[in-house]
């Protein structure tokens, strides 16, 4: 017996719930396709004419026209003049179970283990996968660490110069940008770092990307091999670490002192490490800044061996003792220095624009890989943050903030000296966005972060900042999103939390 076309399927597909959001036609289309996969409707079933089908619907006829015309497009069904419209012989071949002549009913579904996250992917993709990602604040919660104060920001003035960008470039502001980067951006970011970091950098050697983690992608990419090293500082930015390693890259810890990185250890390491990853103006996470002379020691081992420095100048804005110390760039006469910095932490985390300042040599390299990865950020945005440093209104804002966060790192230190006396010891820094706290003995990082979560507040250990030897308890307390009542009143909470 021949296939009938069966109505009431038809009427009851219509009615799943995936559908409704749908205009008309577009509801019985995508009914009539699936049923057509799942073989419900055999290949070669001669449809109902649109006006029969309208009728027992209770539709118009152009919306089961318009339906059977796009099923007709997309190969779905065969339409023939004076015939008739049939489903298609050529979903035969991909039908399984479907049987000439009789209605398939598709068999239920089995039991679905869940599969293996890593089924499927290369060595890198399975690194990708166990390193867990890095985990960004995306709002503003208490002792966020590395998040800015972005209620105080100069959104009018950012809104005018975007408006100012729109009607002098118009269409052109809107197409693909140079993966370098728009000139002005690096005309402005080189003069920047000349002037206030003691940089030595011209806008051609200026790439500008998208964050610093792309910055230390690329670097583990282009300057070392798979199974090659990169040495790091221990503790340090897990970010980095990540970066590295999700490039087949190993990274070699190297302890960090009162002064910033053992720079005689890595003279003595037999690593085979081709860079070296530092944070000299403000080590992170102990706020310790790399010493002249370890800088220049640096820079000499860069230079005898051929190797490159990765210089992430993170925090060197929020300087609170004196001037800071110049970047390493701007001694290092051998161009060996690859400087990193972002306008995250300065501005807002949610521009999403970095750069790197590179020795000329590696221009054309890094240029071509980020051509390859992301493409270009944003000309938009690119062009309005030129002009909002050319007008010197981001000068101003890093002055602001500066004043700012120094005044709340005091909030900070006072609350934990007076509700956390006996549990930690504060190291005070000269400068960054977030206070090391050790614990005492008799005070666990695991348990205390714990109890924290319990009380609604979320605390980045220390220990997992550390690679090799003894990891040291304790925690990373943001405060520059924090106003000094905020900050009284969550170190209060955290005390309340831990220690009852």
């Amino acid at each position: 017996m021949a296939q009938t076309f069966e109505l009431d399927t038809l009427r009851m597909r219509l009615c799943d719930a995936g559908l409704q959001s749908l205009d008309l036609h577009q509801r019985i289309q995508r009914a009539l396709r699936a049923l057509a996969l799942e073989g419900v409707l055999a290949p070669g079933l001669k449809l109902p004419a649109t006006r029969t089908l309208a009728l027992s619907l209770g539709v118009a006829r152009d919306t089961v026209e318009n339906a059977y015309e796009q099923l007709h497009r997309d190969g779905f069904i065969v339409r023939r003049q004076g015939s008739g419209s049939y489903v298609s012989g050529s979903l035969g071949a991909r039908l399984h179970g479907a049987t000439a002549g009789r209605l398939h009913v598709p068999a239920p579904a089995p039991d679905v283990t869940p599969a293996d996250p890593g089924a499927g992917l290369s060595l890198r993709g399975r690194a990708v996968l166990a390193s867990g990602g890095v985990s960004d604040q995306q709002q503003a919660r208490p002792f966020a660490t590395g998040l800015p104060e972005t209620r105080t920001f100069p959104c009018d003035i950012w809104l005018r110069l975007q408006r100012q960008v729109m009607g002098d470039h118009r269409a052109q502001a809107l197409l693909h940008g140079d993966p370098q980067g728009a000139r002005p951006l690096r005309e402005a970011i080189a003069a920047y770092l000349n002037l206030e970091r003691g940089a030595r950098v011209s806008a051609d050697q200026v790439l500008v990307l998208s964050s610093t983690r792309q910055a230390l992608f690329l670097c583990a990419q282009l300057l070392a091999d798979a199974g090659g090293a990169i040495a790091v500082e221990d503790p340090g930015y897990a970010g980095a670490r990540k970066a590295f390693e999700s490039a087949q890259v190993r990274t070699v810890p190297v302890a960090v002192d009162g002064q910033g990185l053992r720079t005689d250890l890595l003279r003595a390491g037999r690593s085979g490490a081709s860079c070296v990853y530092v944070t000299p103006s403000h080590q992170y996470p102990t706020g310790a800044t790399l010493s002249l002379q370890r800088r220049l020691e640096l820079i000499g081992w860069a230079a005898e061996g051929g190797r490159w420095i990765l210089e992430d100048d993170y925090d060197s804005e929020f300087h609170y003792d004196g001037l800071p110390t110049a970047c390493v760039q701007g001694l290092d006469t051998q161009g060996r220095t690859l400087y990193i910095g972002t306008f995250g932490k300065t501005l807002f985390p949610g521009l999403r624009v970095g750069y790197m300042a590179l020795p000329a040599q590696l221009v054309q390299a890094f240029t071509h890989a980020r051509s390859i990865l992301d493409g270009h950020t944003p000309p938009l945005t690119q062009l309005t943050l030129a002009r909002f440093m050319q007008d010197g209104h981001y000068n101003a804002h890093v002055r602001a903030m500066r004043k700012l966060y120094a005044r709340r790192q005091q909030a900070m230190a006072q609350a934990v000296a007076e509700h956390l006396q006996g549990i930690v010891t504060v190291p005070l820094p000269r400068g960054g966005m977030q206070l090391p706290c050790f614990l005492e003995p008799g005070w666990t990082e695991e348990k205390t972060v714990r109890q924290a979560a319990a009380a609604g507040l979320r605390l980045q250990g220390l220990s997992r900042l550390y690679q090799g030897g003894m990891p040291r308890q304790g925690w990373l307390l943001g405060y520059a999103a924090m106003t000094d009542h905020e900050i009284a009143t969550a170190v209060q909470q955290l005390r309340h939390a831990i220690a009852p």
